[in-house]
Order: C-alpha cells, then sequence, then structure tokens
C-alpha cells in the first residue's frame, strides 16, 4: 500500500491492463508522475478521443473511425473472400503479411460452452447476414486452440449448405523453429498441410 490513495488507484487501474502485472503498473504510474503537467493532459486527452472516435464498422465489426472502415470500403479489395477472425488485432496481424487482399469479419470471441460463450455472444450472425451470394469463399483465421477449433468447426458445419467455399489458414512448424522441439499436434497438422516445393 502506498502512502498515497492516488498512486494506488492508479497502479490498480494500470494493473487490471492485459499483461500488466502490478510492478509494470508501479513503474508505470512513477513514470507519469514524472513527466510535465502537459504530457499527463495529451495522454488522458489522447484515451478520451480513443473511447470517443472509435467504433465498430458496420460491415466487419473491425474497430474504426470511419464507417465503413478503410477496408470494407476499399474498391481494390475482393468483396468475394472474407477472411473471419477473432479480434481485430488479428486484423493488423494479417494485414502485416501484406499478402491477404479480401475483406474481414471479426467475431469478437470465440465459442466457448464452459464459460458459457455460445453463438449469440460473437459476432455470428452478422456474418452469415453477409453471405448475400457475392461471397466465394471464407477464410477462418481462429486462433488453433480448442475454442478456436469449435469455433471454426461451427462456422464450417453453419455455411456448408450455402455452397459457399471455407478454407482456413496452414497450420504447423514456424520458420525458425526446430522440429524436436515441436509437439506432436504441430507435427501433425503441418504433415496433412504439406504442399509441393
Amino acid at each position: 500500500m502506498f502512502t498515497s490513495d492516488s498512486i494506488e488507484a492508479t497502479v490498480e487501474m494500470l494493473s487490471a491492463l492485459p499483461t500488466i502485472g502490478r510492478k509494470t503498473a508501479q513503474r508505470l504510474t512513477f513514470f507519469l508522475l514524472r513527466q510535465p503537467e502537459d504530457f499527463t493532459q495529451r495522454f488522458v486527452a489522447t484515451l478520451l478521443d480513443l473511447k470517443k472516435n472509435v467504433k465498430f464498422c458496420s460491415t466487419c465489426f473491425n474497430f474504426t473511425e470511419t464507417d465503413p472502415c478503410p477496408i470494407c470500403s476499399s474498391s481494390k479489395r475482393d468483396s468475394g473472400v472474407i477472411c473471419v477472425v477473432e479480434e481485430p488485432s488479428d486484423v493488423l496481424a494479417i494485414e502485416k503479411s501484406h499478402e491477404y487482399f479480401g475483406k474481414y469479419h471479426v467475431l469478437h470471441g470465440v465459442l466457448n460452452p464452459l464459460d458459457g460463450v455460445g453463438p449469440e455472444d460473437i459476432k455470428l450472425r452478422e456474418l452469415i447476414a453477409r453471405l448475400d451470394g457475392s461471397v466465394h469463399e471464407i477464410i477462418l483465421a481462429l486462433n488453433p486452440n480448442v475454442e478456436g477449433e469449435v469455433t471454426t468447426q461451427y462456422i464450417a458445419k453453419f455455411i456448408a449448405p450455402l455452397g459457399i467455399k471455407v478454407t482456413r489458414i496452414a497450420r504447423g512448424v514456424p520458420i525458425g523453429s526446430d522440429l524436436e522441439f515441436a509437439d506432436e499436434a504441430t507435427i501433425s497438422r503441418a504433415l496433412q498441410g504439406r504442399g509441393t516445393v
């Protein structure tokens, strides 16, 4: 406990952020205390602007300041291909590859029956509503864990009767790693997804 309630409240608030433990929150609090007043005012204004200006794209549900977002409104993107991801941060990861030129759909979660997360709790209805006949491929790019796999299978089974091609991103051994350190499931997926050289 600090001698200042304000310091303690700031540490508590910062430690509520993902991947920020109490020690890091303390360091950030002391950093903020050492900054000039104008830095603090700009910091607060930036956070308020973030909450005021950023919203969901009404088409893909990515974060944006314009609706529809720049990706959905771009005529250079292929509207017939939709890449389905779990979170907005996944869109950024795929965009960094400079290899994908279709559109996106952000689910904002995955199915997790044990935690009570069902199809109505993520943006599945909105995805289905986008399948108006112009979409010819859905790419499922969900995280390779149990919940991602359950969601992938659910979406694939739901879309199958519509005659739309459903694919998933390849999974396997990452570049720069050694086979001896890969687990059995990773090696199995890498073998199943093998391609010609």
